[in-house]
């Protein structure tokens, strides 16, 4: 094969890439540019949740709350220190909240349910844009696709008599470009939203049950704890 064929295959794509979003004008370029932006965002939404250990199945948060009820508490927060993903942060709320002796049951929870919502409001970062790139997507497509088929029009009007039927059917599906490239735009955009949706509510569940095992435990593991605390201060 040639080398010099080899060095200007990549050129020539690029420039065959261009021509194709010149044909569909202004709202075709803005499209390009909003396809990069939701692959972007999908990929950094990606390693996101993967930081946030939204795969890694709280093994570890489940070990801690095992050795919470059986009173193991120092060990318990041992188990899930240092861990950044979002079930163990919330394991380690809800521990240091149960455990804490200034803060009735009431206030306890409230506190968890705070760290709680401030960790699922991490976890939905993202969506609303993703979620603006599937609904502008077709919009701009359909945009590109009216005013490409005013041109198309206004061009049969000045031809007038001489009007050809070949350049108004190249006008119109030159037009139609932007709708299918909107589409191809708002369809993973709306797979990967609905996607990361359940992760985020299987996140959302699994933080909720873990909070709830740990208070239905604490007056076992945390109230030896605290009512010893408690007499300290009296003294």
């Amino acid at each position: 094969m040639d080398e010099t064929a080899l060095i200007e295959t990549p050129t020539n794509a690029l420039q065959r890439m261009i021509a194709f979003i010149d044909m569909g004008g202004a709202a075709m370029w803005v499209i390009a540019i909003l396809s990069m932006l939701t692959v972007a965002l999908i990929l950094w939404k990606v390693l996101r949740l993967l930081a946030y250990g939204a795969w890694s199945g709280g093994r570890r948060s489940e070990r801690a709350i095992a050795l919470w009820s059986e009173g193991r508490i120092d060990a318990a927060q041992a188990e899930i220190a240092g861990r950044r993903s979002l079930r163990a942060r919330l394991v380690r709320a809800a521990m240091q909240a149960a455990s804490d002796p200034t803060l009735d049951e009431p206030a306890a929870k409230a506190e968890t349910a705070r760290v709680a919502r401030h960790l699922l409001l991490q976890a939905r970062s993202g969506l609303r844009a993703l979620e603006l790139a599937s609904t502008i997507g077709p919009l701009l497509g359909l945009l590109g696709t009216v005013t490409g088929m005013i041109a198309a029009f206004q061009a049969l009007q000045e031809a007038g008599a001489r009007a050809d039927p070949a350049t108004l059917a190249g006008g119109i599906w030159e037009a139609l470009l932007t709708t299918a490239a909107g589409m191809a735009v708002a369809i993973p955009a709306q797979i990967a939203l609905t996607w990361f949706e359940s992760v985020v509510d299987r996140l959302r569940h699994d933080m909720e049950d873990a909070a709830t095992r740990i208070f239905q435990r604490a007056p076992r593991a945390a109230g030896p704890r605290r009512a010893v605390i408690l007499d300290k201060a009296a003294e």
